[in-house]
């Protein structure tokens, strides 16, 4: 079966909110996916910062495989290993004894229970950013500052304010003595990777401090090493109120967590929250792998000289006006709106990648990348980039 057909069959099938695509992937291995006509690709997307470790990984691969031939899924009805390990080995990296987790789906998911959570403060009030992506449920949606995925399902939740990311005195006019919470992104990926100043997180926890406000990082993209760090926030030396995980937390599979720190672990009672799927079994099989693979292939330390490479090269092709970014979360800010075009350009060459602007194109591959994939990367986009100008 070849593209086209399936593209058609797709169409017919599946409803249109992502539109039609113009490929279909069949198989896939560390960085290099076929589509079903059997062209080759190099995944410099990563399923959107998910395949945190490539395709079809084997320490993913052999973790699932044991876990699905011997428990599949229990329910929150009743305790399970897997669950408990990885909860604990998150609880670790935030660095707080107190700190305690909510395992879901997605970041959706997660950033609704960030959101219920808060509103157990007695506030009802919130603070978010404008451009930024905390997801497309009612909820979420109300969070995310983007007009364009906002305005068609009006009115939403009333009681969130949106003030310009990075924009310290903003963020002090809007937080007050009734807000119960400000939602951030360390970097803000679907806005195209937006960088906010280094001392940034520090100056907003000091206004959640001053508040009482909690103050609740959104580490869906940042999150799993991505950045260099287990969740992008740490440079700054901040502990969060709450931290909300997603994406590369299950190795590629459906895994998202919402870790409360300090006094904020003890808000959800008996009955307040829950997820049928969340902490699944074979889901938290491959977030466990995943992480200790990372760390022992000391992978923290690759990404940060990955990052170097990246940045270093793309800074010099002609057209490519910045390049921002963390670790393996990198934007390429064009000198036109010719993302799409690029975007397009690329995946004909074999490369995926996504354009989030006009003039944004985003990678982040996993992290597993080679040094090889980086410089032939780097190679065709000054190739690509030259031909589209």
């Amino acid at each position: 079966m070849k593209n086209k057909e399936l593209v058609e069959r797709w169409s017919a099938s599946i409803q249109n909110n992502y539109g039609a695509p113009s490929i279909a992937l069949v198989k896939g291995k560390g960085l290099v996916v076929h589509d079903a006509d059997g062209k080759e690709y190099v995944d410099f997307l990563g399923g959107i910062a998910t395949n945190i470790l490539g395709h079809a990984h084997p320490a993913i691969v052999k973790a699932v495989t044991k876990q699905i031939s011997t428990l599949g899924h229990v329910s929150n009805f009743y305790a399970h290993p897997n669950a408990l390990n990885l909860a604990e080995k998150l609880k670790s990296f935030t660095g707080d004894a107190r700190a305690k987790v909510f395992f879901a789906q997605s970041g959706a998911e997660a950033n609704e229970a960030a959101f219920k959570l808060s509103r157990l403060t007695g506030r009802f009030r919130v603070v978010a950013a404008q451009g930024a992506f905390h997801g497309r449920t009612m909820g979420a949606l109300s969070l995310t500052g983007q007009p364009s995925k906002r305005d068609p399902f009006l009115p939403l939740l009333k009681s969130v304010k949106h003030v310009p990311y990075a924009d310290i005195a903003a963020m002090n006019r809007a937080v007050n003595r009734k807000t119960a919470m400000v939602i951030i992104e360390p970097i803000m990926g679907e806005a195209g990777v937006i960088v906010p100043p280094p001392d940034y997180l520090w100056q907003v926890r000091e206004i959640c401090n001053a508040s009482g406000a909690l103050m609740v990082l959104d580490c869906v993209q940042t999150g799993m090493g991505r950045t260099g760090e287990w969740f992008g926030y740490e440079y700054s030396g901040i502990t969060p109120d709450v931290i909300t995980l997603a994406k590369g937390l299950g190795g590629g599979l459906p895994l998202a967590a919402m870790i409360a720190c300090g006094s904020s672990a003890s808000l959800f009672k008996p009955g307040d929250h829950g997820s049928t799927f969340g902490g699944n079994p074979i889901t938290t099989a491959a977030g466990l792998a995943a992480i200790d693979f990372i760390e022992k292939a000391n992978l923290l330390a690759a990404v940060k000289e990955h990052e170097k490479i990246l940045k270093d090269g793309l800074a010099l092709i002609p057209g490519v006006k910045e390049v921002r970014g963390a670790g393996l979360l990198i934007g390429i800010e064009l000198n036109s709106e010719s993302a799409h075009k690029v975007q397009i350009a690329l995946q004909e060459k074999g490369i995926l990648v996504n354009a989030p602007t006009p003039t944004t194109i985003r990678i982040a591959p996993a992290l597993i990348v080679t040094k090889k994939q980086l410089s032939t990367f780097i190679s065709m986009f000054r190739m690509v980039l030259n031909d589209v100008h």
